[in-house]
């Protein structure tokens, strides 16, 4: 079973995500159900099949959450050693470009593009661990090569 990379932030945010869903959302789809069943004819009760398919999704989330967890490795902030690891946020210029981009490597239960926080299983996450303040990485993407340079890490 693959150890899940998470900030102190990441694995709270699950935890929340998990306790909810296993006490009000449950009980929410249960009366879903319920009231679904009390309209009659299951066969083609459309509130019925909704509720289930929710019931599934639901309760599939609730075993993914809990599979993460478990095997979660809660990332430590601080003394990176001037290296990029997970927890590491990094500063990086592609070829060309004339400011950098702020990115934070984290593990891909926690990725999360829009806010800068990018998997270490990512393209970009992959090719910049283990690298260090002015080196330049190439980075293999699915639309080609491209060049970054590591400006900053902290």
């Amino acid at each position: 079973m693959p150890t899940s990379f998470l900030t102190k932030e990441g694995y709270k945010k699950l935890e929340e995500e998990l306790e909810f869903l296993r006490t009000e959302k449950r009980k929410e789809v249960a009366d879903r159900l319920r009231e679904a069943m009390e309209g009659g004819d299951l066969i083609e009760n459309a509130e019925y099949e909704a509720a289930k398919n929710e019931q599934a999704f639901v309760e599939g989330r609730i075993q993914e959450l809990e599979m993460i967890l478990a095997t979660a490795r809660v990332i430590e902030e601080g003394d990176n050693a001037g290296v990029v690891q997970v927890g590491s946020t990094v500063y990086i210029r592609e070829d060309g470009a004339s400011k950098s981009e702020k990115y934070t490597i984290v593990g891909a239960a926690e990725a999360n593009p829009r806010e800068g926080k990018i998997s270490n299983e990512s393209p970009i996450g992959k090719a910049i661990l283990n690298h260090h303040v002015g080196d330049e990485v190439v980075v293999e993407a699915p639309g080609g090569k491209f060049t970054v340079r590591i400006t900053k890490i902290k």
